[in-house]
């Protein structure tokens, strides 16, 4: 691979490509793991975890099969077998939020009240088992108050105050290591487990993510920037993993 210096990477690099680097970065120092990644840039963020410092991460075809990097089969993966790592927490889902609120309760479900809902979206589908059973990130293209609100309209992924509510049974293995928008990467690394704003992609300043966001976030006095890609990286995604430039079509610079 070529090297590119930091002074060109950092003039160089795409928002687009940032998220991809902070998607990825989700899984980092999780083993041997099915990454679950909904999207085109968390999927190009977890191949790309795999092909540099998460060898172990095992991904799949959505089907029936693990796959590498490239799509090349590697084992067999039954519906019954992805069920059992599913309930073991041996998963890391990266999924979508039509809403999420300061406590990480997600949203795919309905717009308004839910017996007469102003818009019908997904469906709760599997929300509830993956955050009760396995690491659940989450992925927002589009930063905006319309998503990041006070209180969703009806809860599908369990929030940390949702599952702290339910008991032990619920809180033991709940957890949402981060959330990535394409202009920050957030966490809940506070004492009530609410949302903190604990990067910013180069080029957003705290204001404007403040004025993006429906409900106060904690921010700390210094917030760092979203690490960028190295050179291997960046040829990776640019060359290897996308070619086709799909993570530009879901976020634009």
């Amino acid at each position: 691979m070529s090297e590119v210096r930091s002074s060109e990477v950092l003039s160089d690099v795409t928002r687009a490509e940032y998220c991809v680097i902070a998607c990825a970065e989700a899984w980092r120092d999780n083993g041997e793991v099915l990454a679950s990644p909904m999207g085109a840039v968390p999927s190009v963020g977890a191949r790309l975890a795999r092909l540099t410092f998460a060898p172990d991460l095992l991904l799949t075809d959505g089907e029936a099969m693990l796959v590498g990097p490239d799509g090349t089969v590697e084992g067999w993966l039954p519906y019954r077998q992805h069920l059992a790592m599913v309930t073991g927490g041996r998963r890391h889902v990266m999924m979508g939020a039509s809403q999420i609120d300061r406590f990480g309760n997600q949203n795919i479900s309905c717009i308004g009240d839910w017996e007469r809902p102003a818009r019908q979206l997904l469906g709760v589908r599997g929300a509830p088992v993956n955050t009760l059973n396995n690491p659940v990130s989450y992925w927002v293209p589009r930063h905006s108050t319309r998503v990041f609100v006070e209180k969703v309209d009806m809860i599908c992924g369990v929030g940390y105050d949702s599952a702290a509510a339910a008991g032990p049974t619920v809180s033991r293995y709940h957890s949402i290591p981060r959330v990535v928008s394409n202009i920050g990467v957030f966490d809940f690394a506070t004492p009530d487990r609410s949302m903190r704003l604990a990067s910013l992609h180069p080029g957003v300043t705290v204001e404007e993510v403040r004025e993006a966001t429906g409900f106060e976030l904690t921010v700390p006095e210094e917030v760092p920037y979203t690490r960028g890609p190295t050179g291997e990286e960046l040829e990776l995604i640019r060359e290897v993993l996308d070619p086709q430039g799909l993570r530009n079509r879901e976020v634009r610079s």
